[in-house]
């Protein structure tokens, strides 16, 4: 009876040291997840589109292609820039992309179309929809009365609830964490829009991105908005990551 009891308490012991070390391997490997190569392609095609480096851009368009990016993930990517940096800066990305995509053909190359944006559901009212996919992404509640700059000026509190969260962020082609990091690149890339990034920052970690993943965009995206922009948006990084 005496060797039963000992062989249960080998058995559980061995069971919770196999747990435990599961668990510590989840850990680690969680914490060391980098960007993928897709999610580093997102990052700069976003910022040299918003920073108008066509030339640039060509160049990285290809290696989003190489690094297995669908075509119409790109076109989203560059659709989804115009809501932070202008019609101009987007619709000249795109134009470069068609650009690309003519060179690759003639070259021989077939990129994959990838999925199409499906139909979005047009049931209820727009603005309570786009309030809805707000307070996902933040995970807070959203106050029924204004304040700030969308009670200064309303209208931009309604365009930004039906179009950018309700029309843009309602498609399906990226996801929500990829969304951001298009945001995050655009951004950064301005500059001088702290609390704008502070926010989108906050938000990408609602959504999955990893605080080590944020740490390596802001190495990602050095190169190119340089030194200042960089240690602004490192700043506010590092705040952001304290208050969590």
């Amino acid at each position: 009876m005496e060797q039963f009891r000992i062989f249960g308490i080998k058995v559980i012991a061995l069971c919770f040291a196999l747990f435990s070390h599961s668990t510590k391997a989840q850990d680690v490997e969680s914490s060391n997840r980098k960007l993928s190569l897709k999610e580093k392609s997102i990052i700069t095609i976003a910022s040299f589109t918003a920073k108008g480096d066509l030339k640039k851009l060509k160049t990285e368009l290809n290696t989003g292609l190489e690094a297995g990016l669908s075509v119409n993930e790109i076109k989203e990517i560059l659709v989804h820039t115009y809501a932070y940096c202008g019609f101009p800066r987007s619709i000249r990305g795109l134009q470069t992309f068609m650009e690309v995509i003519n060179d690759r053909k003639a070259k021989g190359s077939i990129d994959a179309p990838g999925k199409e944006a499906s139909p979005i559901k047009e049931d209820g009212n727009k603005y309570q929809r786009g309030k809805k996919i707000l307070e996902q992404l933040t995970k807070t509640p959203q106050s029924n009365t204004l304040t700030g700059y969308s009670a200064f000026a309303p209208a931009i509190d309604t365009f930004l609830k039906e179009h950018l969260f309700a029309d843009i962020f309602e498609r399906d082609i990226l996801t929500y964490a990829q969304r951001e990091l298009v945001t995050i690149s655009v951004i950064s890339t301005i500059g001088d829009a702290e609390p704008m990034l502070k926010g989108h920052l906050s938000i990408s970690l609602n959504v999955g991105i990893l605080p080590e993943q944020l740490k390596e965009f802001i190495g990602v995206i050095e190169p190119i908005i340089g030194t200042k922009k960089t240690k602004a948006a490192k700043a506010v990084l590092t705040e952001v990551l304290k208050s969590k």
